[in-house]
């Protein structure tokens, strides 16, 4: 696998190594020492999985501590416009996002560490989206923040005239400078 961090600390794109022949393909997802030489030690408890129509925008979501979440993400089959803004206060980062495209057809990962909210766009007719967390679902502690604010500015890549199909939790979701949040950055 190649593993590649982004202009952002924490994140990084994983890209398993296929092989392939008539019968099909083979590949690792995730193999834990290599993954630990690359990024680290992360101790994942629980993997969800959802399908979601073209059109429909998932997040900005995050978990506070000491629920805060880890995440292994990638798309088995569709394409989606995956979505990871620092939320670390104190970050020269703070604000900033990294997209990246996930599809079945790439195979590309993304981790994005605790201190970072997340979402995707599902860009194609479906999406089947797949990830590992370090920490299970906390409905307590989760937040989410809006995915259009200004300040953050993300380009989803919306066809222009098209509608965004999300949750009312999601659409009324506060701004990033309004939201909870409780990571602090801390230098390497």
């Amino acid at each position: 696998m190649i593993y590649r961090e982004t202009e952002i600390p924490g994140i990084w794109i994983v890209e398993p190594e296929m092989f392939g022949d008539a019968r099909g393909y083979f590949m690792e997802t995730y193999k834990e020492a290599e993954f630990e030489r690359h990024i680290g030690k992360v101790h994942f408890v629980q993997d969800n999985e959802s399908c979601s129509v073209q059109g429909v925008l998932r997040g900005l979501h995050y978990q506070l501590e000491p629920y805060a979440q880890s995440k292994l993400v990638r798309v088995i089959c569709g394409k989606v416009l995956d979505i990871a803004i620092d939320i670390r206060r104190g970050s020269p980062a703070f604000g900033k996002y990294v997209a990246v495209e996930l599809s079945g057809e790439n195979r590309r990962q993304l981790f994005i560490s605790k201190g970072f909210a997340h979402g995707f766009y599902v860009m194609s007719k479906t999406a089947v989206f797949t990830y590992k967390v370090d920490n299970p679902y906390a409905p307590a502690h989760e937040r989410c923040i809006r995915f259009d604010d200004p300040a953050i500015g993300i380009d989803w890549h919306l066809v222009p005239g098209s509608s965004v199909n999300t949750s009312g939790k999601d659409m009324n979701a506060p701004l990033l400078s309004d939201a909870e949040n409780n990571f602090i950055y801390m230098q390497r």
